[in-house]
């Protein structure tokens, strides 16, 4: 089979399409077809190795084994694995994959598949589950969302921010701010925010405002600046972004951690777990209409490195996605 490969790091001209072996899969995995697959800053980051801090886990001067890109996919079920009880060949599913998703197959561990949204096309389905999945675990889990609560998204207009802003609503909040760029200050509205900041306007951390919950994606803003923005019990969660090249958001994750216990606002931050269930959970929200992912652009899978430096530039409105 055919596969975006890199051995080094670095830009997107060190991917190379490579012909390989199939994935030859466990009892409990699945062999999926893939049909589309879809970017996020974590595919640039572990490429360029940015922050370096990633070189302490991957290898310090290359990478210890070559690496398929791509983390999200959808596709249908080629075979399974003899303990396999949910899915069967010619299902159509979707899911994150740290084995690599640029590739024409991929094999996946039941626990981590679901069926997909019967009303997404492959595209729109890989669009879903990282992003839809921190944003789901960060309001839900980590930020403990209730019915009621005044809502802010920093980032809105983002991979995680797009979901984020419509899982709040359909969550229960009573009140959502998207902040955003101009450019974006119309889609976020029609993703159902109630307000919608424009950064380059207005500084939502001096508006005056109190959110219960504060979402952030992007990392623009001191730890300091973030709580005065929060009601004296909100809550402010570290979804991802920002930092400096050698150790990224560590810094201000530590801050937040040391902080936290002294204050009477929650800093929390966390890593997204992938998962069946919260797949199937989205999944049921999205064919009730509640949750619909949007996608900027789509690349053939012959110019997926095109698609990975599109995304780094960092003007993505939602999702970019590659057809394999």
């Amino acid at each position: 089979m055919k596969a975006w490969i890199y051995d080094r790091y670095g830009s997107p001209d060190v991917l190379g399409l490579k012909e390989i072996d199939m994935p030859t899969g466990n009892d409990d995995q699945v062999l999926v077809r893939i049909r589309a697959a879809c970017v996020n800053p974590y595919d640039w980051r572990l490429m360029r190795a940015n922050p370096q801090l990633v070189r302490l886990v991957k290898g310090l001067r290359r990478p210890r084994q070559a690496v398929i890109a791509g983390a999200d996919m959808a596709g249908v079920v080629e075979s399974a694995g003899k303990d396999v009880t949910r899915f069967r060949p010619g299902d159509e599913v979707y899911a994150e994959s740290d084995a690599g998703c640029f590739a024409d197959y991929v094999s996946v561990k039941e626990e981590r598949l679901a069926l997909k949204p019967t009303n997404l096309t492959f595209e729109q389905a890989a669009a879903v589950p990282m992003t839809a999945m921190t944003a789901l675990q960060g309001l839900r889990n980590v930020g403990r969302i209730k019915e009621g609560q005044r809502v802010i998204i920093n980032g809105a207009s983002g991979g995680i921010g797009t979901f984020a802003v419509q899982l709040a609503k359909a969550l229960g909040a009573a009140e959502v701010t998207g902040v955003c760029s101009t450019r974006n200050v119309e889609l976020v509205r029609s993703l159902g925010a109630d307000h919608v900041v424009d950064y380059s306007k207005e500084d939502f951390t001096r508006s005056g405002q109190r959110y219960d919950l504060l979402l952030d994606t992007v990392g623009n803003h001191s730890i300091r600046a973030f709580r005065r923005a929060l009601a004296r019990k909100g809550t402010f969660v570290l979804a991802g972004g920002g930092g400096g090249r050698w150790l990224g958001p560590v810094p201000q994750i530590l801050k937040g951690k040391l902080l936290s216990p002294f204050v009477s606002q929650r800093i929390v931050t966390f890593v997204c777990k992938p998962n069946r269930e919260d797949l199937e959970f989205l999944k049921e929200l999205i064919e009730a209409g509640k949750v619909t992912p949007v996608i900027d652009r789509t690349y053939p899978f012959a110019e997926a490195p095109e698609a990975i430096r599109y995304l780094e530039e960092g003007h993505a409105r939602g999702k970019v996605v590659v057809t394999v």
